[in-house]
């Protein structure tokens, strides 16, 4: 199987499936010199993890990140940094009724096309479950950002077709949705529990911000910065559709009320979404996802088994009513590695080695 790679220069692989002993991530070009315990992991890892949030699924997984390599007394060395997550609270035996049976909108059908084999239980490696390798990956590529002060912030926009109509930012954390309008998140749980009763589940809309970023990051032709944010984003499995700045919305606009005029003090206004022909432009790095609704729900639908027999099917057991807010730290890992590969990749065309300026600041108590 190919595509468990991500990145050039600060590369990813994620390896393990849904049901398997492990999940876990091995990361190759991580500079050596960046503080790394698994406490730094884990915050991200909490926000991500089974059994929290009002749609989340009931399966209880710790999700506890351990380091295999990689570091040594407390500092990444350089060499390939391996990370762990044992899988403690899968329920295997919930599967067996669907062992030859194409769930709607999952992968069963498609990825048996690909592979003529497939692991039934809880979807193997086509599982979000394999997310959880990309947010521990994340998170040691925020620790690299945050050399360069770069912060990365995701947030819910929109649940279950209602929308927040405000962006504090101060909201985030004050609500289980991450939702930047405390109003409107309230409302949004309610739907959850009406469409819950219903044995159905929602979609919604993720915002993302990345501040601080330099300009200078991305390629003008194939290795543009927002299509290589736009492909990360879009390997999540829940999400069908990413916007950049303005988005679809540019194209109802006019040449000069989409353009972002420029002045000494910088642009006037972030229509680009702080990439300009590929390249980051300094401002804000604004992105948008469309995730879809989970496609496991206990509503009767129609399908075929292995024999292209029909069959009706009722999916019980343990499943989320949306991705959100669970996907709100897989995107931002997923915006975190594709901005760190970026630099890495700046910074051997010549950016001078923040990095080791850094450490050299340290030692002097500066």
């Amino acid at each position: 199987m190919a595509g468990n790679t991500f990145g050039q220069v600060f590369r990813v692989t994620t390896w393990g499936e849904s049901h398997g002993t492990a999940i876990g991530a091995t990361i190759d070009g991580c500079p050596p010199g960046i503080p790394l315990s698994p406490e730094d992991i884990q915050a991200d890892m909490d926000r991500r993890r089974p059994g929290t949030g009002g749609a989340a699924s009931p399966r209880k997984e710790p999700d506890k990140v351990e380091i295999l390599s990689g570091v040594f007394e407390g500092y990444t060395t350089g060499t390939p940094l391996t990370l762990i997550i044992y899988n403690k609270d899968a329920h295997s035996k919930s599967y067996s009724h669907l062992k030859d049976i194409f769930r709607p909108g999952h992968g069963d059908f498609s990825y048996l096309m690909k592979y003529g084999i497939r692991d039934h239980r809880g979807g193997g490696r086509a599982s979000a479950r394999e997310t959880a390798a990309r947010v521990a990956a994340g998170a040691v590529a925020r620790k690299l950002l945050a050399f360069h002060e770069i912060d990365v912030l995701a947030y819910t926009l929109s649940l279950g077709g209602i929308d927040a109509e405000k962006l504090e930012l101060s909201d985030i954390q004050e609500n289980r949705l991450f939702c930047p309008d405390n109003e409107a998140a309230a409302r949004m749980e309610e739907r959850i529990e009406e469409v819950k009763k219903q044995g159905d589940s929602l979609g919604g809309i993720v915002g993302i911000i990345a501040d601080r970023c330099p300009a200078g990051l991305g390629e003008p032709v194939f290795n543009k910065l927002d299509a290589d944010l736009a492909g990360a984003l879009m390997s999540i499995g829940a999400v069908k559709g990413v916007e950049i700045g303005a988005g679809f919305a540019a194209a109802r606009m006019t040449g000069s009320e989409n353009n972002d005029e420029l002045t000494p003090q910088g642009f006037r206004s972030n229509n680009s979404g702080g990439i300009l022909a590929g390249i980051s432009n300094g401002d804000p790095i604004m992105a948008r996802v469309a995730v879809k609704p989970i496609p496991s729900i206990a509503k009767p639908q129609q399908t075929v088994n292995m024999e292209n027999e029909p069959v009706e099917i009722k999916i019980g057991g343990r499943h989320d009513i949306s991705a959100i807010p669970r996907i709100i730290p897989v995107c931002e890992a997923m915006v975190c590695l594709t901005l760190a590969d970026h630099l890495l990749r700046q910074r051997a065309q010549g950016w001078i080695d923040e990095f080791e300026e850094a450490d050299e600041e340290d030692e002097h108590g500066e």
